[in-house]
């Protein structure tokens, strides 16, 4: 027998069962001795025989699948399988069966003895449901009834309604619990699957927040130590280069403001170590413009096709903006796979002389800029607005062009002075 059927409402349901058919089989076998049936005898042994088949199938584990809870478990399972599974019967299945067919048989044997067997239908009923499929154990339960209706107009010789009632109220009965029995299986079986995709959501969301989280912080930190220290360092290395370069060459401050200068620069070497074990994981591996074209790559799909260009003489970028056009990037393509419906999209890097600008287009559905679209209500940190804060913070702008059925344009533009790009190649 199954223990996972060992609750205890199926133990309470497989003993009323067991209850059931020993008594109206005991039923059976008093009637017929106390009133002197002509076969009386064989009704007894018939009888005894018939428990013993019962009580060795359900010693021996079938009737685990027989037994009132245990049964209907395993019937639904049956019914919720497909029809091919459901006509290779399993091993287990098929002894269950032959048992069940031999106790049919005993019954049939009975009912031709006495009359009374017919009762023995009702318990017969559940265990055809509980041990067959659907398609099988209907008929089955509707042959029962017939053979018990027919005992009784045979041995009674009248024809009566409450030969027909009772048998077939019977195994009314039976099929309606059975199948109500299953239907609330099946409900719970996606009740728990639900709660298990539930549990498991959630823990990827969790991950991909603590994920979220780490990427920022990392981001932060890039940007604090560049912006802070490499360039102060940067600017301590040039002007330590330059009042080096004012020092007469036998001067005594001259070796200390070489050594005061190697150690700046020094500094700055770790400094800038740090900034690149910090760097997003896309910038770590190649330039801003490599990131992208990979972004792009794995964006485009059956739906979605997004191509990537560069304009104008690329230039090395700080750190900062790399990191603030790339999210922007990501940014900008997730909302037009997530609320767009395009069927292509282009992002542009242009580099200009005193600027930087990021462009990604694409030829969805669009929005009203000066309503509230999709895209600006919280999404986790990758809606418009944040992306309009991470330009300002870098003295950029973001501008949004779009209308309703007209695709979306998004440029971002971020400044490059003369003077700060020529720094940021000396640091």
């Amino acid at each position: 027998m199954d223990s996972r059927s060992h609750t205890p409402v199926t133990a309470a349901l497989r003993l009323c069962l067991h209850t059931l058919l020993t008594g109206l089989l005991a039923l059976v076998a008093g009637r017929a001795v106390g009133e002197g049936a002509p076969h009386a005898g064989a009704v007894v042994a018939l009888t005894l025989v018939t428990a013993g088949v019962y009580g060795a199938g359900a010693l021996a584990g079938r009737p685990g699948s027989a037994g009132a809870g245990a049964g209907v478990r395993a019937g639904a399972e049956a019914r919720a399988t497909s029809v091919r599974q459901r006509a290779s019967m399993r091993p287990g299945t098929r002894a269950a069966a032959l048992w069940l067919a031999v106790l049919c048989a005993l019954w049939l044997g009975l009912l031709v003895l006495s009359p009374d067997a017919l009762w023995v239908a009702f318990p017969l009923y559940f265990l055809q449901l509980h041990l067959l499929p659907t398609r099988w154990g209907v008929p089955a339960v509707v042959v029962t009834a017939a053979a018990a209706i027919t005992s009784f107009v045979v041995h009674r010789q009248e024809i009566a309604p409450g030969a027909f009632i009772g048998p077939l109220l019977g195994a009314a009965v039976a099929i309606a619990t059975v199948l109500g029995y299953d239907a609330l299986f099946r409900e719970s079986e996606r009740r728990r699957e639900l709660i298990v995709e539930l549990v498991a959501t959630r823990a990827e969301l969790a991950e991909a927040e603590r994920t979220a989280g780490t990427l920022a912080e990392r981001e932060r930190l890039a940007r604090e130590i560049h912006d802070t220290l490499a360039q102060g360092l940067s600017s301590i290395q040039l002007l330590l280069r330059a009042a080096e370069r004012t020092l007469p060459g036998d001067a005594p401050a001259t070796a200390h403001v070489r050594a005061a200068r190697e150690a700046a620069q020094a500094n700055l070497a770790e400094a800038r170590s740090f900034v690149r074990a910090l760097t997003p994981p896309d910038l770590e591996h190649g330039s801003l413009a490599a990131a992208l074209e990979r972004l792009c790559a794995r964006t485009t799909g059956p739906d979605l096709t997004v191509r990537f260009a560069v304009s104008g003489t690329p230039v090395e970028l700080p750190t900062p903006y790399e990191v603030a056009l790339l999210r922007t990037a990501q940014s900008a393509l997730a909302n037009t796979v997530r609320h767009a419906r395009a069927g292509r999209a282009e992002i542009t890097l242009s580099f200009m002389d005193t600027s930087v600008a990021l462009d990604v287009v694409d030829d969805g559905r669009g929005f009203d800029p000066s309503g509230a679209p999709v895209a600006e209500r919280g999404d986790g940190g990758f809606g418009l607005p944040a992306m309009r804060s991470r330009a300002a913070t870098l003295g950029g702008t973001l501008s949004v062009e779009s209308a309703p059925g007209q695709g979306t344009a998004l440029a971002v533009t971020l400044p490059l002075a003369g003077p700060r790009r020529s720094q940021e190649r000396a640091a």
